[in-house]
């Protein structure tokens, strides 16, 4: 008898779980997004939390398969073609597209799902006063950029942005 009792509650914790689930990917499919780049699915993506302890491990010349979510802090105001997303704590992560191969609008803004490569880069001074430029940030902020900088960078081959 005992046997049966415990198979009947294994069956049912069983069944609750699958039913959490199975709650999770309609919530998840519930929230609409616009694809850039390759298509991709919002399911097992990272928090931005999460990738900071990816990014810790990582040295200048190491790349690991990513997908994350975080909030964009900016875009290129010239054409899109890149943007920095907040990792808290004052981290941010550098985002450019693979081959740049798809932009992100001009004025996006929110939460995106990017998937790709992350790495660790050294910036140089000139390409982080060009960075600078396309923000659209004053001579005198680009003119005190003296050192290069190391930078939480990741290569987007799909982008997902939330409506």
């Amino acid at each position: 008898m005992k046997p049966i009792i415990v198979l009947i509650f294994c069956t049912l914790v069983l069944s609750s779980c699958k039913n959490k689930v199975e709650e999770t990917k309609k919530e998840i499919a519930k929230i609409e997004y616009t694809s850039f780049g390759d298509k991709i699915e919002a399911e097992g993506a990272k928090s931005a939390t999460e990738v900071v302890e990816l990014y810790k491990d990582l040295k200048v010349g190491d790349t690991v398969d990513a997908k994350f979510e975080a909030k964009i802090n900016s875009v290129c105001q010239k054409k899109g073609c890149w943007m920095r997303l907040d990792l808290e704590n004052d981290s941010e992560s550098f985002v450019r597209f693979k081959d740049y191969g798809f932009f992100m609008p001009l004025n996006a803004e929110g939460e995106v799902i990017v998937n790709g490569k992350a790495f660790v880069s050294e910036v140089s001074v000139e390409e982080l006063r060009h960075y600078a430029e396309d923000a659209g940030k004053s001579e005198e902020e680009i003119a005190a950029i003296v050192e290069p900088k190391r930078t939480l960078s990741f290569e987007a081959d799909g982008v997902l942005l939330k409506q």
